[in-house]
């Protein structure tokens, strides 16, 4: 109701949309509701528990243990991602108007079958280890719609954009011997490259996803946690008071708060909402448009995404891919 009263503030409904943005629009209640809530809390679980060194201790107290508490790299980012398409199937609607106070059957459908063949790498290890480079109908059957599937959830959390890029770079795949001289290849069969995508760890379940697995969702994890816990708008109000008195001052404390949610926070959306709020209303009220306003907040917020240690996961990827060490890339970050 705050928001309603003060007619220079966002109103209830463009929060929601920055919020289902970043979480998925759809709002189940009842059991629903419970299973998603206890679904993420698992997947933080499992987190916690591959990042820690419990699975080492409780190995050594009984050996006979260590298949069912330890988990290699292949078999952790394969349970990652099934914990990740499971929820977007599940928090993000097909359409705009599709439902939002429930989750429809066909829904159900994918968000399980796209759990399966993302967790298909870490079911079937050992039968899989045993096969490499000749791969089973039923291996690449579950990799074509496990393609599929993770194509729709991209589309759904992240925008058709980003689909079309990966749709862009799966015709080049298929179509390589068509292709001007400079980009072209012999092309690829369809259970090659479904085993490559799928079955190895050099597609979807190579260097990028590890990183996910490994580094950046414990970061952006903790991060929530402490915005949750009122950091965010702690450093909103530090930045107001090193800046605010300043000319310009509701402009330069949106940077500077902006910087100091993006140590807590890889997410632009995120940090948009933890300090827009505030911001863009007082930039109004000193004269700036609400173009101008809305346009620093962004860029300061996109900005503010990667400013280290999170930095969007772009630092943890580029120490994986070139071999820099962390802390080069982070003091260039700043």
């Amino acid at each position: 109701m705050e928001y309603n009263n003060n007619p220079g503030a966002p109103q209830p409904d463009l929060i929601a949309k920055v919020i289902a943005a970043e979480s998925g629009a759809r709002q189940p209640e009842g059991l629903t509701r419970l299973l998603i809530v206890n679904v993420a809390v698992l997947w933080s679980l499992f987190q916690l528990w591959i990042s820690s060194p419990l699975p080492y201790w409780v190995a050594e107290l009984d050996s006979g243990l260590q298949k069912y508490v330890m988990f290699n790299d292949s078999m952790a980012r394969s349970i990652h991602l099934s914990f990740a398409v499971f929820l977007i199937y599940l928090a993000f609607p097909l359409r705009n108007s599709s439902p939002r106070r429930y989750v429809p059957a066909y829904d159900w459908v994918l968000a399980l079958v796209a759990a399966f063949c993302a967790a298909y790498l870490f079911l079937f290890y050992g039968a899989l280890s045993g096969r490499q480079g000749a791969p089973s109908s039923m291996d690449i059957g579950v990799a074509i719609i496990g393609v599929l599937t993770l194509l729709e959830a991209c589309r759904r959390c992240l925008g058709k954009p980003m689909m079309i890029m990966g749709i862009i770079c799966l015709v080049y795949v298929f179509a390589g011997r068509y292709m001007p001289d400079l980009i072209a290849h012999k092309g690829a069969s369809l259970g090659r490259a479904a085993s490559h995508f799928w079955i190895t760890t050099e597609g979807v379940f190579g260097v990028a996803l590890g990183v996910s697995t490994s580094f950046v969702f414990l970061y952006v994890l903790f991060g929530a946690m402490l915005d949750q816990a009122g950091a965010g708008n702690y450093l909103t109000r530090v930045a107001f008071a090193l800046m605010g008195h300043m000319r310009g001052g509701p402009a330069k404390a949106a940077v500077m708060a902006s910087g100091f949610n993006g140590l807590i926070s890889g997410s632009s959306v995120a940090n948009v909402l933890t300090g827009g709020n505030v911001t863009i209303m007082l930039m109004k009220r000193v004269g700036y448009s609400p173009v101008e306003a809305g346009a620093i907040e962004v860029c300061s917020s996109s900005n503010g995404q990667i400013m280290p240690p999170v930095m969007g996961a772009a630092a943890f990827l580029m120490v994986e891919y070139i071999n820099l060490p962390y802390s080069e890339i982070v003091k260039h970050a700043f």
